[in-house]
């Protein structure tokens, strides 16, 4: 692997090329993202549920297209083959539904633990909601305008709830 050395002084560059600095709400969020990708990437390795493991799989991928998104300026949105949208959503949706079937969910907190694979995927959950917060502040600086950028990582935490509880009782 050649090194680059762009990153040394504590700068990164964004889709379009443009040079930011690594602690820039943009990078920050889309790193969040890259941790919950991890996270949730260790609990496909651990699962035998093929099921779980494709859903875990499909999470990942939105999440690089999510990541893309968010490192991209406006002006250089039209650039981009896939962006989060509708049909994410509505699949995350579906999964709750579909999940929520199977599972019965409690009407009391949860402390996760029931399963080592159940807890990474609730670990995998609050990087979710900590990605939610940082595009929220995105959202409100103006320098996203995606409202399915939010509905996607609200649903997603809430799937990635369901999921941990599927996993408890099917996995």
């Amino acid at each position: 692997m050649k090194f680059s050395k762009k990153g040394d002084h504590g700068e990164t560059s964004l889709l379009g090329g443009q040079r930011v600095p690594k602690f820039d709400p943009r990078p920050d969020t889309y790193g969040t993202l890259d941790e919950a990708s991890s996270a949730l990437g260790v609990a496909r390795a651990m699962t035998n549920n093929k099921k779980i493991k494709d859903i875990l799989l499909s999470v990942q991928k939105d999440l690089l297209t999510l990541g893309a998104e968010l490192s991209t300026l406006p002006e250089d949105l039209p650039k981009l083959n896939l962006r989060m949208g509708e049909k994410e959503v509505t699949r995350i949706e579906y999964l709750i539904d579909e999940l929520q079937k199977e599972v019965t969910l409690k009407n009391e907190f949860i402390y996760p633990g029931e399963t080592v694979i159940s807890a990474q995927i609730d670990v995998a959950r609050t990087i979710i909601r900590r990605a939610e917060r940082k595009a929220a502040k995105l959202k409100m600086e103006k320098l996203i305008e995606n409202d399915r950028v939010h509905q996607y990582l609200n649903r997603l935490a809430d799937m990635l709830f369901t999921l941990a509880r599927y996993e408890e009782q099917k996995g």
